[in-house]
């Protein structure tokens, strides 16, 4: 069948990828030329101590391109995820420039005490992009602790919880006066009443609320506990939100508390789902063709879990003082809620929905929201 005089020829499934290839190079110049702006924009922040970000113009610059979107006929809401995800890799980009860095700031020696684990790499990172000097300390390393101890404006204990008191032990009496002593560990009371007992140094207590394996530290939280010296601890505060971290302030009481929730009952939970699921003996591959996104979801967290070390969650739920309480009622409740189904109860089924839903309160309507979108990120990856 012939074509009209002067049209083309249909393209081959082969020529328009070709096409699409090559646009796609075109995108990935343009993002590099983007970040090389920002390079700029980190290079005045710095220069005139303007703050990373601007939320203002964050919302002027996702309103004009969902606009745009609009107007071109693109899908808006997923153009705007994309530039949400260029927003903060930006962000991320300046922090690693030193944008919040005064260039009056002199760089201070920190040694990391387990610098060769996940979380110590993490810290020589953070540390690094800032331009602070690093030392290193591991098992594996000739540079020993008291040593580092000795040299450091600042020591960080990144050890497993179970070794931590004891190398805090160790290091705490070579501090000078004017150092700092920080740890990063999952429960805080123990920790921080051997920093205070064992240096004259200043003493702060972090836990970074994220995994190693991140892919930006913008937004990701981390704890801080007073010890001894408001000086140092501004200093902590002042580093990590230069690098993108959202902080919250706590007394060690008050973090273990909450840990006892968002970690032990979290991880409790996780635990008892895997036990149940291999107990069961049905493999996720029977179960996935029939799988909704919601518990997808559930079972790629439980599977990540299980993926980790079990040295890692064993002490952060072996140590934190409440965890009896929490799992206690953890079985408590999985009780009820057992005797309330084998009874075929619909209305005490029902009461303890309303209970709960209830204790969430105005808290769903923003669960509905977000876990909607993380839904939908699971489907568009499926």
């Amino acid at each position: 069948m012939s074509t009209e005089s002067g049209s083309a020829p249909p393209r081959t499934l082969s020529v328009l990828r070709a096409m699409i290839d090559a646009l796609d190079r075109d995108l990935l110049q343009i993002l590099a030329r983007r970040m090389a702006l920002v390079a700029e924009v980190a290079a005045y922040k710095r220069a005139h101590g303007v703050r990373i970000r601007d939320a203002q113009r964050e919302q002027d610059v996702l309103r004009d391109r969902h606009e745009r979107a609009l107007e071109l006929g693109l899908p808006a809401g997923e153009i705007e995820s994309i530039f949400r995800v260029l927003l903060r890799s930006s962000r991320d980009h300046q922090a690693a420039l030193r944008a919040e860095i005064p260039l009056t700031e002199a760089p201070r020696t920190v040694a990391v005490i387990g610098g060769h684990g996940k979380i110590g790499r993490l810290f020589l990172r953070l540390f690094g992009d800032l331009g602070h000097q690093l030392l290193v300390v591991d098992t594996d390393t000739t540079l020993r602790a008291a040593e580092a101890a000795a040299a450091a404006d600042v020591v960080v204990v990144s050890v497993p919880i179970e070794h931590t008191v004891a190398v805090i032990q160790e290091v705490g009496p070579h501090l000078r006066s004017d150092a700092l002593l920080m740890d990063v560990t999952s429960i805080k009371a123990e920790p921080m009443a051997a920093m205070l007992a064992h240096s004259t140094a200043s003493v702060v207590g972090t836990h970074p609320m994220f995994g190693p394996s991140v892919h930006t530290l913008q937004g990701q939280r981390v704890v801080l506990c007073r010890g001894r010296g408001d000086a140092w601890f501004d200093w902590v505060h002042h580093t990590f939100t230069a690098r993108g971290l959202v902080t919250t302030e706590a007394t060690p009481e008050q973090h273990d508390r909450a840990m006892a929730i968002v970690q032990v009952l979290t991880h409790f939970q996780t635990q008892v789902l895997g036990l149940t699921l291999a107990r069961l003996g049905v493999p996720p591959s029977e179960t996935m063709p029939f799988t909704s996104p919601a518990y997808l979801l559930e079972l790629y967290v439980a599977a990540r879990h299980f993926a980790q070390d079990p040295a890692l969650y064993g002490p952060i739920e072996m140590r934190n003082p409440r965890t009896g309480e929490v799992t206690a009622a953890f079985g408590a409740a999985t009780q009820e809620l057992a005797s309330v189904i084998a009874s075929a109860d619909q209305a005490a089924f029902a009461s303890l929905f309303q209970e709960v839903r209830q204790f969430f309160g105005d808290f769903t309507a923003e669960a509905l929201v977000q876990s909607s979108f993380l839904i939908d990120r699971i489907v568009e990856r499926s």
